[in-house]
C-alpha cells in the first residue's frame, strides 16, 4: 500500500496458517526472505502474532530468520478481544520475555484488537515514529 507517496507499507503473506501446498507455502516464504534480505529502506517488520496463541514455533523460526538478516521487528498480538480478563497482559509479558535477548527485536509489544479499535492509535503512533512520517 502506498501511502500518500510518504511510506510503503507491505503486507506479505503469512506463514502459520497458509491453506495451500507445501511447494506454494515454501515459495511464499521464499518470497519474503528475499523480500526482507538487504532492502535498506525497510524500517521495521511488525510480527502479527494471534494472542489466542502466544508465540508458536513457527514463529520463533520466523524471529530466528529476522534476527539472523539483522531485521529490525516488533510484535503486535491481535485479537485481545478474544481473550479473558487478564490473559492478554499475561501474553504479552511472556512475549516479552521470549523476545527480550534477541537481537533484532524491539523490546515493546503492542497488543491489538481490531474489532473494537484497542491498541491501534498505539499501533499507528508507533509506525509513525519508526518511520519518522505522519499520516
Amino acid at each position: 500500500f502506498d501511502l500518500d507517496g510518504k511510506m510503503r507499507l507491505v503486507d506479505l503473506p503469512g506463514y502459520g496458517w497458509a491453506k495451500a501446498s507445501k511447494s506454494t507455502v515454501k515459495k511464499f516464504q521464499d518470497l519474503g526472505r528475499d523480500y526482507l534480505r538487504g532492502r535498506v529502506t525497510l524500517k521495521r517488520v511488525y510480527l502479527l502474532i494471534d494472542s489466542r496463541h502466544g508465540l508458536k514455533s513457527v514463529d520463533k523460526e520466523a524471529l530466528d530468520a529476522l534476527d539472523l538478516a539483522a531485521v529490525s521487528y516488533q510484535i503486535v498480538l491481535t485479537k485481545a478481544d478474544k481473550l479473558k480478563k487478564g490473559e492478554a497482559e499475561k501474553v504479552q509479558a511472556e512475549t516479552l520475555k521470549a523476545i527480550a535477548k534477541r537481537p533484532a527485536a524491539f523490546p515493546a509489544v503492542i497488543v491489538t484488537s481490531a474489532e473494537k479499535g484497542d491498541g491501534m492509535p498505539e499501533l499507528r503512533a508507533e509506525v509513525m515514529r519508526t518511520t519518522g512520517v505522519e499520516l
